[in-house]
């Protein structure tokens, strides 16, 4: 038998020449839709990773946004406390807590929640200085939120009208550039009493920021904004609804973020020299009687607040732009 002969019965055989057996085999690719056995069964581990990934970014997002905060402030606490040692004027914060355990430990005293709502007690002796903050938060409410309405409107108004802009903001230039205690005096005579006085004074701080920077956006509308609005022929409702809202948003939350940090830092200076109740004047209050630890507890309740704040309204701006 020929040497052809043998190889093609050997292959009908069943038994391939070592030649062929020797070459590299051709990959078998199986049906789309079938899945092979191994596949089956790591599918449950990969959903399960997939599952699991969101939360751990999360978490590893967290732990990258807060942990060097934390490291910082444990080494800004470590060098107080190295700095401040015996004998020293400046209190270490060993010291501030050991002096003002009561007012860091009872925030909250004097502070009461019912039915009817938050009430804080009359007696000035008796408040915590959770109750001071929220008294003076009750008068940022109430200026800071006077300062956005008027703001937003007057920034629209002198955005639009060009003869407007030029009536008015060089009066607002003049007058943003006056302290908030220059406004003090007037406010008093005016009103003839502290509450309104202070209120008075976080709206004529917190106001400026709102009305240029609302300004400055609708300026800045580009004009094919402006033309496709003239196209469709809207009115100004749907004008500001659809076109000025939602372009104007980001100039617009800047102001009212820079707004909101002036209102904290003007009812902490009116409280100061008003006196009465409130954060400003529990920390001059607490420098009067030599207390100078609660002084600093106050400081750093109000930057968390202050913080807070900003935040808050940060939040907002976000969540408002994303509807418009």
């Amino acid at each position: 038998m020929s040497s052809s002969s043998a190889s093609f019965v050997d292959t009908h055989a069943g038994r391939l020449p070592a030649h062929v057996t020797s070459a590299p085999q051709a990959e078998i690719i199986p049906y789309p839709n079938a899945r092979l056995p191994e596949a089956r069964a790591a599918a449950p581990t990969e959903a399960r990773v997939v599952r699991e990934r969101p939360g751990v970014e999360a978490l590893r997002r967290f732990g990258a946004t807060v942990l060097p905060t934390l490291l910082m402030l444990i080494v800004l606490l470590g060098v107080w406390q190295i700095s401040c040692g015996e004998g020293s004027g400046f209190p270490s914060p060993s010291r501030v807590w050991s002096e003002s355990h009561d007012v860091i430990v009872h925030p909250l005293k004097g502070v009461s929640i019912d039915g009817s709502g938050l009430h804080i007690s009359s007696s000035n002796g008796e408040v915590g200085i959770a109750g001071q903050i929220i008294t003076s938060l009750k008068r940022v409410a109430i200026g800071y939120g006077l300062a956005s309405i008027v703001g937003i409107a007057l920034g629209i108004l002198i955005g639009q009208s060009l003869f407007s802009y030029r009536a008015l903001d060089p009066l607002f230039q003049v007058l943003r550039t006056v302290p908030p205690l220059a406004w003090l005096p007037i406010s008093l005579s005016i009103f003839q009493n502290a509450a309104p006085s202070a209120i008075f004074l976080i709206f004529i701080t917190s106001i400026w920021p709102v009305i240029l920077n609302t300004a400055a956006g609708v300026q800045n509308i580009p004009q094919t904004y402006r033309n496709v609005a003239k196209v469709l022929a809207l009115n100004p409702i749907e004008y500001f609804l659809r076109i000025m809202l939602p372009a104007t948003v980001p100039h617009m939350f800047t102001g009212l973020r820079i707004g909101i940090g002036m209102s904290w830092l003007a009812i902490v200076a009116a409280e100061m020299v008003q006196g009465g109740t409130g954060i400003g004047f529990f920390i001059w209050d607490s420098y009067n009687s030599s207390l100078l630890t609660d002084t600093i507890v106050a400081l750093a309740w109000i930057g968390v607040v202050g913080f807070s704040l900003d935040r808050i309204v940060a939040f907002i701006g976000r969540r408002v732009a994303r509807q418009a």
